[in-house]
């Protein structure tokens, strides 16, 4: 009888379910054995050799390096709201801009140039500055009155701290003013010690303001650095004292109601206190701690300043 005729295995299928097989060694396709005439004893036909294990055709779509048990990752594929580019499609959020881009093109322009003008004032102050505690140069022989008129009366420097001899001064600023009574008579108030006011507003304040520890006692320096003696000028910047100190005395009397209801003030006058600090126990400097009293004349007030031109 003749053999029969062997056909070719089926061709393993690569699915999701074979995908840990993917590696093992396949069985063996048996080729189909050509047709041979009878063989003149049933037993005597020899027993067909098994063919040798061919390799496996890879599958067009299996992985060709893939191990035994591992699961390929899943093909990452464009999400509907991206592109084939994987850029992020028109309606989809992006990140928020801060600061100034996020304002709007004339907001942009506005903001720059306001920086822009902050910058330069800080420039040119503090090269006004450097320039006024600089040593005498080429520069400031030129533009000497220039740099005064920007730093007088307001940042004025001076380096008392540091001298040899540091102020061991106590300086009241007290004035006293002539006004108009609203029927039409005149009085002359009593003294009023401003440096004490601003004394009291200091006492138990942790962040007392500029102007009470500074201001009175400044425009006093600025008009005694001005002024002889005598209280005359002796300088181009006397007037500029003295139109200083009357303005700051004319708006503490206004704070202190100093002219009353319906009054007017006329004249102002200041008169400074000063009291030497006594020396310390174990020195043996002695020091009168006697006031000595400094007067200077009658300042009229102007008509703009008296009815509360002064802010």
């Amino acid at each position: 009888m003749p053999s029969p005729r062997s056909e070719a295995a089926p061709r393993p299928e690569t699915g999701p379910h074979s995908e840990a097989a993917s590696n093992a060694e396949p069985a063996p396709r048996p080729e189909a054995a050509p047709e041979t005439e009878a063989a003149p004893h049933p037993e005597a036909a020899p027993h067909p050799e098994p063919a040798p294990h061919p390799e496996p055709a890879p599958h067009p779509e299996a992985a060709p390096d893939v191990e035994a048990g591992s699961v390929p990752a899943p093909r990452s594929e464009a999400s509907p709201e991206q592109g084939a580019s994987g850029r992020a499609a028109p309606g989809q959020d992006t990140a928020t801009p801060s600061g100034l881009a996020a304002l709007s093109l004339p907001y942009q322009i506005g903001a720059a140039l306001a920086l822009a003008v902050v910058a330069v004032a800080a420039c040119v102050h503090l090269g006004m500055v450097f320039l006024y505690v600089a040593p005498s140069n080429t520069v400031t022989k030129q533009h000497g009155k220039a740099v005064d008129e920007w730093i007088y009366p307001e940042f004025e420097q001076n380096w008392k701290l540091f001298a040899p001899n540091p102020l061991q001064q106590n300086i009241g600023v007290q004035v006293r003013a002539e006004t108009r009574t609203a029927d039409g008579g005149y009085r002359t108030t009593n003294w009023f010690d401003l440096s004490a006011e601003d004394g009291r507003a200091i006492d138990g304040n942790p962040l007392p303001s500029h102007t009470q520890q500074n201001e009175l006692r400044r425009a006093f320096d600025f008009y005694s650095s001005t002024h002889d003696g005598e209280n005359r000028s002796t300088g181009l910047r006397g007037a500029l004292a003295e139109q200083y100190l009357r303005r700051i005395v004319v708006l503490r009397l206004g704070r202190d109601d100093a002219a009353g209801r319906g009054g007017v003030l006329q004249r102002v006058q200041i008169r400074v206190r000063t009291t030497n600090v006594p020396s310390p126990e174990w020195s043996e400097e002695n020091v009168s701690t006697a006031p000595e009293y400094r007067l200077l004349p009658w300042w009229t007030v102007p008509d703009g300043e008296a009815r509360g031109g002064v802010r």
